[in-house]
């Protein structure tokens, strides 16, 4: 029996689902560990992700957000923002209009350490890539996208 999803073959349909996700779980392991080893000394991956969503969106967020961005406790995100605050990487300061909230920003070192750790591991990636094939990962794309876009809906 192939693993050809039917709803008339609820069992290859479980079948599928595990396989899916187990393949899932490893390549997550995999791609952490590739990129963890390439990372700047003292970089963590939950560093270089906060350093990232910094940079791209390029404009202040309060810790909250960060943690909900990122589907971790307050007590985590407050934790990483600590280290990369104590390493010059963020700039933490307060809201003027409510002294119980902070705001987030990249510092300039912070942007430079985001940029040595993607130049240290993209060409790392980049070969998976093509490797894989251009093709193949552009086709994976949206079955990936659509599937962390359910998990990230059933969280709610």
């Amino acid at each position: 029996m192939t693993l050809s999803a039917t709803t008339d073959h609820p069992q290859a349909n479980d079948r599928l689902a595990a396989s899916l996700f187990a393949e899932v779980l490893i390549a997550e392991q995999l791609s952490r560990n590739l990129i963890g080893k390439a990372l700047p000394r003292g970089m963590q991956i939950s560093h270089f992700s906060v350093l990232n969503l910094l940079a791209h969106v390029n404009e202040e967020r309060t810790p909250a957000q960060l943690a909900q961005a990122f589907h971790v406790t307050r007590g985590a995100m407050t934790n990483t923002l600590s280290r990369l605050e104590w390493a010059g990487h963020v700039h933490i300061r307060p809201d003027w209009d409510d002294a119980r909230r902070k705001f987030v920003s990249i510092s300039p070192a912070g942007r430079s350490a985001r940029d040595a750790a993607i130049a240290a591991f993209m060409p790392l990636i980049a070969d998976v890539v093509r490797d894989i094939g251009a093709d193949k990962v552009r086709t994976a794309l949206p079955v990936l996208r659509e599937l962390r876009i359910r998990l990230e809906g059933d969280e709610n």
